[in-house]
């Protein structure tokens, strides 16, 4: 039973008389749980809007509004409090029979939609012929949570793993392996060593590209430099408003020659890590055209070319299974993988089927789609004739909304390509899915504790295994650390505390990341996200693990206590909070599809912990005054490890029995 839900439904009829439908939703959005239990369960703060609308006293609409809504059944007290806010307390007799048919349903008491939908959701995305970094991991969690969540509440989810499997990075690996390949580091690890080739070429290509920009780059600082002098030799005026005029633009100018003397730095130390190093510059004098050189190369893998298909088939299933086991990890499934490879012979299609609604014109010799709300347009074929991202995600659509007939397209992708999707969903709602719902779903940066993007020391970004590999590294040393100090000696044997370090290690770095606003950057720390208190997975765990040592301790039999459950009875103030947060396990969930959000649901389950450990100080289960109290606890335990272990498993996370 989703309560807050329930209230508005209840209170909706009576928002209309006032508002109409046009303005239901509003009035509806400004019931909310309580922010302190003194006040009540639920707070209605729809009066206000309304009496000011009306030209009445806030607290007489108040008044009116409780006269007309029915919910005595759930509500055992209300009241007006300050300039009109009503205050909802939810009847303990209503409380105690949710609570007691959320412990017996296998679904702790969350109900499907009503009416279901068809998701797609595209996420994770990795390009194969590179090992996954720490980039990957934020659109593979948030992506692998939304669509658990979607199905739990019964949607119908399509999850599309749209693999980088055909762009210039095979082009480069390609003719990397041509001229570069170290066959022996290639038989015995074949993705290490393709890796390290497409890193070679995109270096060397880097060297070119920065020492042909030297000059250009010297002149446009030479050019900061004149305005900031030009600038500086300004006198005062004496007018304020001139003068803080002249300030700004004085340290804009400085800012940009500051800006242009970084860049030149950048290009120099890519210059000169080539020319220091007798092997690579070698290697640049020897492929001085390297970067079109690897284009071309791309082209014929596009055009059919027999040797380039045949090495990018022998390259492709290596990649795959190396981002497999990465995913194996984390416990991270797809429906379907299509590649754009998948779409490559659909491209031209695209273009024609734009071109016959006059969507297209020719620009230059390329294709493009102009929208009056952008000032570029979208490119959808160049002059060469070669197609681009934007045209295999217009063919992607496409395919999909003929396959699957989505109501919701989902993008998990960070907030740089912004721009790309607004274009993109406004050309594919002009053109072939005029219906269907496109959300882009970004995300901030994961940064290090200096503020910046998480890198190496040599400036690639970190391996995602070496940063899982890490985190298990570090929960066995909190694991071995938490068993060793117990009062009575250790209690777990080395393959338990493996396991154990396994589940915590994995659900902490997926934690660390979905706790946060999806939208805002988050500096990544293992030691905080190992943390057995505050807002972490391993407190999480901690708190089932603690559940669970309570039936060991009094030799529950969870199967037992479930197959003859006693009635929880809320008694006690601690009790009745904690099943109040239980219940709106549902509003959690709802939450999170409300803006795509999982860090409601952690949220949530921090707040539910939080409770749980409440109700732990203040009321006894296993030392209960008597025999009913004792099992009406014991299901209110239960109940709340059910939820705990539900919620995390929306989040990918699992939990163990013992820490």
């Amino acid at each position: 039973m989703n309560i807050l839900a329930e209230l508005k439904k209840r209170f909706h009829d009576v928002m209309a008389e006032y508002a109409g439908d046009s303005d239901v939703q509003s009035l509806l959005d400004m019931i909310r749980p309580a922010q302190d239990a003194r006040f009540g369960d639920y707070q209605a703060n729809c009066a206000m809007p309304l009496g000011k609308q009306l030209g009445k006293a806030p607290r007489d609409v108040a008044a009116e509004i409780l006269e007309k809504v029915q919910i005595d059944d759930i509500c055992s007290h209300t009241d007006i409090a300050g300039p009109g806010f009503i205050n909802l307390t939810v009847c303990q007799d209503w409380l105690n029979s949710q609570v007691n048919s959320a412990a017996a349903d296998n679904r702790v008491g969350v109900g499907l939609v009503k009416d279901p939908e068809t998701y797609i959701l595209d996420y994770s995305s990795p390009n194969v012929a590179k090992p996954m970094h720490v980039g990957h991991i934020r659109s593979t969690v948030i992506g692998d949570s939304l669509a658990r969540t979607l199905r739990f509440l019964g949607h119908k989810v399509i999850a599309d793993n749209h693999l980088g499997d055909w762009g210039t990075q095979f082009g480069m690996i390609i003719y990397g392996y041509k001229h570069f390949v170290d066959q022996q580091a290639y038989q015995q690890h074949e993705v290490k060593e393709l890796s390290r080739l497409y890193r070679l070429v995109n270096q060397l290509i880097e060297y070119w590209k920065s020492k042909k920009g030297l000059g250009s780059q010297q002149r446009q600082i030479e050019e900061r430099m004149t305005d900031v002098e030009r600038l500086e030799r300004v006198d005062p005026t004496g007018d304020k408003k001139e003068d803080k005029k002249h300030a700004k633009a004085l340290g804009r100018a400085r800012g940009q020659l500051a800006q242009a003397r970084q860049a030149l730095e950048l290009l120099h130390a890519k210059v000169t890590a080539v020319d220091g190093d007798q092997q690579l510059y070698a290697y640049a004098q020897q492929h001085p055209d390297i970067a079109r050189s690897s284009l071309l190369e791309t082209a014929k893998l596009h055009e059919g070319d027999v040797t380039n298909r045949e090495l990018w088939e022998e390259f492709l299933p290596k990649c795959r299974e190396d981002i497999q086991r990465v995913y194996t990890r984390l416990n991270v499934e797809f429906d379907v993988e299509y590649g754009e490879s998948f779409y490559h012979e659909m491209l031209p299609g695209v273009v024609a089927g734009l071109q016959e609604v006059g969507l297209a014109s020719e620009s230059e010799g390329a294709q493009c789609v102009f929208l009056e709300e952008f000032e570029t347009p979208m490119i959808i074929q160049k002059s060469d004739g070669a197609y681009l991202y934007a045209t295999t995600d217009l063919a992607t659509i496409n395919y999909r909304m003929k396959e699957w007939d989505a109501d919701e397209i989902l993008y998990v992708v960070d907030h740089r390509q912004s721009e790309h999707f607004q274009k993109l969903f406004a050309v594919a709602n002009a053109w072939n899915a005029p219906d269907v719902k496109l959300h882009h779903i970004s995300f901030g940066t994961v940064l290090d504790e200096n503020g910046r993007p998480y890198k190496t020391r040599s400036g690639d970004a970190v391996g995602l295994e070496g940063l899982l590999d890490e985190a298990v590294r570090k929960a066995f040393e909190v694991v071995s650390a938490n068993d060793d100090g117990k009062p009575n000696g250790p209690e777990l044997d080395e393959a338990t505390r493996n396991h154990i370090a396994d589940v915590v290690g994995h659900g902490a770095i997926k934690y660390a990341d979905l706790s946060h606003n999806r939208t805002s950057d988050y500096v990544f720390s293992y030691d905080k996200m190992m943390a057995l208190e505050g807002n972490t997975a391993t407190y999480m765990q901690y708190c089932y693990a603690r559940v669970q040592s309570i039936f060991r301790k009094g030799g529950v039999e969870l199967a037992e206590l479930r197959r003859s459950p006693r009635a929880i009875v809320l008694g006690h103030e601690a009790e009745r909070a904690l099943a109040m947060m239980l219940m709106r396990y549902s509003e959690a969930l709802g939450n999170v599809l409300d803006e795509y959000r999982p860090n409601q649901l952690t949220n949530y389950l921090f707040d539910l912990a939080k409770r749980f450990s409440s109700f732990f100080e203040q009321c006894p289960v296993l030392k209960a005054e008597d025999e009913a109290v004792k099992q009406s606890r014991l299901q209110l335990c239960d109940l709340t490890g059910r939820v705990i272990a539900h919620g995390l498993s929306l989040l990918g996370i699992g939990v163990v029995e013992q820490m």
